[in-house]
């Protein structure tokens, strides 16, 4: 027993023991209710951590211990997120395989977090680029290409079933969501051949073979997603990114983007987050409407949520990557259109509808408006993206800003067809009004209609004189799922001598050894150049790699089961753990793996695997821990903090308390070196509690009503704080109780305890503090004669009754300076209060001997006596 805090020794001994003991290892317990606790998984990169890091894994830490504390039986998980672009460009520069690296990484990695004593059941690790992992990522794409999207069911199904369907019925009702096929019979079916029957299930599975345009990076030689592409350059390394037709895997996410929605009503995100993912589904009400080119027989579709304003649409705008562009061309203007239509491609979507300057390029055709019956000029600009909607807009200037700009830009014409309902619109119009409610005019049949009515309106007509239907929209793509790198999953699928692909039945199908990592050049992985591998008895293997959110989109289901070898997680193991109750993790995930995430949720639930269909019950995205600079830690900026200087120098403890103490968890806020000073002196504080000198000062005496306020105040307090996740005034609460127990030397087992079980409370005090600071708290607990870890003790419950305040401290002014402060009972009458003030030595002494003119008694606030 030390009467000095050394905390490097006490911490050292505790993580030690915790080890040794698996403390923190858990198994299935139906006696006991469960919690999921867990942290976004981290890429292993060669830097490590830096303290900005494990602020969402202290937070996810001190929830665990607390749930412990209230008998949970918790499951609190780590592991790594370990196929990476870094990895790999490691490797071609050094020729070191990736596989070496991120084991060097994750060895890294795990001291680091082992450091700040966090309470991972370690015997449940997993790696996404182990093949014990990785065989069932393989497993779940084989379930994505057997199975469909049944529309009328809601749900994915078999593929044999849609097979049956059009054997029996043909095409006719398939009710398939996916793309689009000529009609066939059911006689056609069975004469299809293999290819035919192969190129027509395509359209419909949900992992599929795709053409689509990619953002293509020759330096990095891979597809990259568009939220990797910033102004036209890689987000990894700022290389040159073009955009290219190339055939490639994907999942159909888009079967499921309702749900993707309506699940978003169902979980604990913030509000923020939800409307990232609603935007980024993108669903819109319209029309699909049908405008002919003029002196042709060729249409071009638009898709719109506003036919109400098809009066006023006074241009058609084309995308520059749109199909057989050039049959909606006129010869003369075709090389222009041609120039144009080479340049705006190869932009990034982002950059393109970033750009407030228009630019474009008049095809020399005219389209005519439906509903006018007038000729209206066809442009084609890149504002206008192929992959929303049909690639194609009629352009309705008055009410729309980017119409609005290209108008003005061309000189073209703008016609407003929306009024407000009050007042007049002040023409010529020097911006677009944006209309979302108003009345119509210049409309035809629709004058006089509210935006609301008319759009009905519009979309009736529309549909009775053929021109098109109602439809919805959505701005959801499939999701891109190849790579040409070499350290990815690889897919599980050879190709027949007629390009048919088919699965793999031995599984898992692992990276071979290749002479060289460097991508091919030529859109095809490293894995092509090992021909000994690609060339199988049972065909020619797939060479592409899945993409870095593949292990990533499950990880949280293996976790319920890590050692399993004949199923991704048992039956009993899903059923008992469930969805994660507790999710921490970035925000800059919304629109990636987030929404990945729960796409393959919904799918797994679909097909039976899981009993809930979505992942994450509770999500919580801290905030960033900044540089004392104010900008981002990066190596870039010279401005990284490493977590272990500074449990070398204050203590793991001090570390999770003071990035708690910053501030709010969702906040982001700066790093300050001289700030940690403050928390490192609370513990030495707190420690001499216990102390008094170089002797054990804890007693058995009876706590007083005063002490017993203190204690139950900060039980109250810190349960709360917890339970809203605001850490950062629980520290406070731990600092004031100190401060006050200090002064009043409360040196009482019966307070002391407590508070440790709380941090984890001197037995409540120090079962109150074990969440934030573990070892501090397991140390003083020891000491206080305790066998068993803390972590395993019950969280204290505060007496409500002992909140009651049965007094006041009143300050008593004389002639409206406060001169004294004296303490009463709630009871006391204000006779009585009168008696004992003007009987009191100070204000006696304050009232100089002259009459009393006036006593004031404000009751629980003030007393003022005036002379």
């Amino acid at each position: 027993m030390s009467a000095q805090y050394s905390f490097t020794e006490i911490e050292k001994k505790w993580q030690a023991a915790w080890e040794n003991s698996k403390l923190y290892s858990v198994q299935i317990d139906p006696s006991k209710p469960k919690y999921y606790a867990l942290d976004m998984f981290p890429y292993p990169s060669g830097s490590g951590l830096h303290v900005g890091h494990p602020l969402g894994y202290i937070a996810s830490d001190i929830v665990s211990r607390y749930k412990r504390l209230n008998g949970f039986n918790v499951l609190h998980p780590m592991g790594y997120d370990a196929f990476g672009l870094p990895a790999e460009q490691y490797a071609i520069q050094t020729g070191q395989h990736p596989s070496v690296t991120t084991e060097q990484n994750i060895k890294r990695f795990r001291e680091q977090l082992n450091i700040m004593g966090f309470s991972y059941d370690w015997d449940r690790q997993v790696k996404t680029c182990d093949p014990n992992y990785y065989q069932f990522t393989q497993w779940i794409f084989s379930l994505f290409f057997n199975h469909w999207y049944n529309k009328s069911a809601q749900k994915a199904e078999p593929l044999s079933t849609l097979e049956a369907h059009f054997s029996d019925n043909g095409s006719i009702n398939h009710n398939a969501h996916g793309g689009k096929i000529t009609g066939f019979s059911a006689q056609d079916w069975q004469g299809f051949s293999p290819v035919q029957k192969h190129n027509i299930l395509n359209q419909f599975r949900l992992a599929f073979i795709d053409e689509t345009t990619v953002n293509w990076c020759e330096a990095m030689g891979t597809v990259l997603a568009n939220e990797e592409v910033i102004n036209g350059l890689s987000e990894r390394g700022g290389y040159p990114v073009i955009r290219k037709k190339m055939k490639q895997w994907s999942l159909r996410i888009t079967a499921y983007a309702d749900r993707l929605i309506e699940g978003l009503e169902r979980i604990q995100w913030s509000d923020a987050i939800k409307e990232i993912q609603k935007n980024w589904i993108g669903r819109s009400q319209g029309a699909e409407i049908e405008f002919v080119v003029r002196g042709t027989l060729k249409t071009l579709k638009v898709f719109t949520t506003r036919p109400d304003t098809i009066f006023g649409a006074t241009f058609m705008v084309v995308a520059p990557e749109l199909e057989n562009l050039k049959e909606y061309c006129s010869d003369a203007q075709w090389p222009a259109v041609q120039e144009y239509a080479n340049k705006a491609k190869n932009r990034s979507e982002i950059d393109r509808m970033a750009d407030t300057t228009k630019t474009g390029v008049f095809t020399g055709l005219e389209a005519i408006n439906p509903f006018t019956g007038e000729p209206i000029p066809i442009w084609v600009s890149d504002y206008v993206l192929a992959n929303y909607g049909t690639g194609v807009i009629m352009a309705v200037p008055a009410h729309d800003d980017r119409d609005f700009a290209f108008a003005s830009t061309f000189n073209l014409s703008i016609v407003p067809v929306i009024k407000p309902a009050n007042t007049e619109l002040e023409l010529p119009l020097t911006e677009s009004f944006s209309a979302k409610e108003g009345i119509c005019f210049n409309s035809g049949f629709l004058d006089g209609l509210s935006v609301k009515e008319a759009i009905q309106a519009a979309i009736k007509k529309i549909e009775k004189a053929g021109w098109g239907q109602a439809k919805v929209n959505y701005k959801l793509r499939e999701a891109g799922f190849g790579r040409q790198r070499y350290w990815g999953e690889p897919f599980p699928v050879t190709y027949d001598s007629e390009g048919i692909p088919q699965l793999e039945n031995q599984l898992p199908v692992e990276l071979p050894q290749v002479e060289s990592y460097k991508p091919s050049g030529n859109g095809e992985s490293p894995l092509s150049a090992v021909t000994e591998w690609v060339n199988t008895p049972q065909g020619t293997r797939e060479t592409d790699t899945m993409p870095g959110w593949a292990g990533s989109s499950w990880y949280f289901l293996r976790y319920t089961d890590p050692n399993n070898t004949e199923v991704f997680a048992s039956t009993e193991a899903l059923k008992y753990w469930q969805q994660v109750d507790l999710y921490v993790g970035g925000s800059e995930h919304a629109t990636g793996h987030l929404l990945y995430s729960r796409f393959w949720t919904k799918f797994l639930f679909d097909l039976g695997y899981i009993s809930w269909d979505e992942p994450f019950q509770r999500l919580v995205n801290q905030g960033m821990i900044m540089g004392e600079d104010g900008q981002k830690m990066s190596k870039r900026w010279g401005n990284v903090v490493n977590p272990d200087d500074v449990c070398a120098q204050y203590g793991a403890d001090t570390l999770r308390m003071y990035e708690m103490f910053l501030g709010p968890l969702t906040d982001s806020k700066p790093w300050n070196t001289n700030g940690i000073e403050g928390v490192s002196r609370f513990f030495g504080k707190f420690w001499r509690l216990f102390y008094e000198g170089e002797n054990w000062a804890v007693s058995n005496e009876k706590a007083s009503n005063e002490e017993l306020k203190i204690l139950h105040k900060t039980i109250k307090k810190v349960t709360e704080d917890i339970e809203s996740m605001s850490f950062n005034t629980s520290v406070s609460a731990f600092m004031v109780a100190t401060n006050e127990l200090g002064t009043l030397k409360c040196r009482k087992q019966e307070i002391l305890e407590p508070i440790l079980i709380l941090l984890a409370p001197f037995e409540p005090i120090l079962i109150l503090l074990a969440p934030f600071a573990p070892h501090i708290a397991e140390e003083l607990w020891h000491q206080l004669g305790n066998k068993e870890s803390i972590h395993i003790a019950n969280w204290p419950k505060y007496n409500a009754t002992l909140l009651v305040e049965n007094s006041f401290n009143y300050p008593i002014s004389i002639n409206g300076k406060t001169r004294a402060q004296i303490e009463f009972e709630l009871t006391a009458t204000e006779a009585e209060i009168k008696q004992t003030v003007l009987n009191h030595e100070l204000v006696i002494k304050w009232m100089e001997g002259k009459p009393l003119k006036k006593f004031i008694l404000v009751k629980g606030r003030i007393v003022n006596v005036v002379v």
